[in-house]
């Protein structure tokens, strides 16, 4: 029996989705109301089918989001949200295929095409979604660098959790010349913490999720 948990903020989009799985055939479906909610039925139905709005559920980011996911690694997400922005849509869906991805004003066989995939255990991406990655990522790639060669590879090594000195060792370089680096480098960026640096690395593909120090 297919399970379904509804995580949705808004009721009237909330009835009609469970419309659309009322119609799968041998459903139960679940709600949702926030992210402490979600986790626990999970933790039940580890197997379930999550309808989720992430712009209206109380998520802090992306991050959390797919710690989540990866937490439940048989869960399958469709995320259905009004707006999701470029570089929340790489991330996710260069992170997990267990996201298919549709937005709420397109058309609603794109919401039963998602649930006849996930049936499948395939993910669906709705046109609309791939035409935004696709874009994203040609903007990107015209986009000149702003980091030189050695500070794209410091970049690298500070996502991947490596101390000033660290990095300095491997690459025969002072504790001074890296400092130095990480100044500009945070200059460049216009950050302040290596956590934003992270940031950075990731949306621009510096380094990949499996890569990614916590």
């Amino acid at each position: 029996m297919a399970k379904y948990i509804l995580a949705d903020n808004q009721e009237l989009t909330r009835f009609a989705l469970e419309s659309l799985v009322s119609q799968r055939s041998e459903q139960t479906v679940f709600k949702a109301s926030d992210k402490a909610g979600l986790v626990e039925l999970l933790k039940v139905h580890e197997n379930a089918v999550v309808l989720l709005d992430y712009t209206l559920f109380d998520f802090a980011d992306e991050e959390q989001l797919l710690i989540v996911a990866e937490r439940f690694a048989l869960s399958e997400w469709i995320l259905i949200s009004d707006e999701l922005t470029p570089q929340f849509l790489r991330r996710v869906v260069y992170s997990s295929h267990q996201f298919s991805i549709v937005f709420k004003d397109g058309p609603l066989s794109e919401v039963r095409e998602a649930l006849q995939a996930v049936e499948r255990h395939q993910r669906y991406i709705s046109q609309r979604a791939l035409e935004v990655i696709i874009n994203h990522q040609q903007v990107e790639e015209e986009r000149p660098s702003i980091l030189t060669e050695t500070e794209t590879e410091i970049v690298r090594a500070i996502a991947q959790g490596k101390s000033t000195k660290e990095i300095a060792a491997e690459r025969f370089s002072s504790v001074h010349t890296i400092t130095t680096h990480r100044k500009n480098i945070f200059r460049k960026l216009g950050v302040n913490t290596a956590h934003e640096v992270i940031k950075y690395a990731l949306r621009a593909g510096l380094i990949d999720s499996s890569e990614f120090y916590i």
